[in-house]
């Protein structure tokens, strides 16, 4: 591919892009949605975060692996529990307990990627 083809296959890609949420955008204050499905929107982040999460989780290297060699799940248990314990920074506490969690099986267990 040459690079003149790359700019167009990224401009193309921006147009796109750009017009699927103009769309959205500009039409987003002219018409309300029916509560029902306001609230049913509320559960599309978590949704979308769980299915990105949970294959990371507990298959690493595309296989299932429940094991204390996998060093993903237990920063991803000490990760929720964090994000229980501290609502309120739930963030910040899930992130750097999940990663001192991971960071330390990986050194504690070198099978563990």
């Amino acid at each position: 591919m040459t690079a003149m083809q790359e700019l167009f296959m990224i401009l193309g890609m921006m147009a796109v892009t750009f017009s699927v949420r103009y769309v959205l955008l500009a039409f987003s204050g002219r018409f309300t949605l029916p509560e029902s499905l306001e609230r049913a929107l509320r559960y599309v982040p978590p949704a979308v975060l769980t299915a990105i999460i949970i294959p990371s989780v507990l298959l690493p290297d595309g296989q299932w692996d429940i094991s204390m060699g996998n060093a993903y799940l237990p920063a991803a248990v000490a990760a929720t529990i964090a994000g229980f314990l501290f609502p309120k920074k739930v963030l910040a506490a899930s992130i750097i307990s999940g990663l001192v969690v991971f960071a330390l099986f990986s050194w504690l267990l070198p099978i563990a990627s």
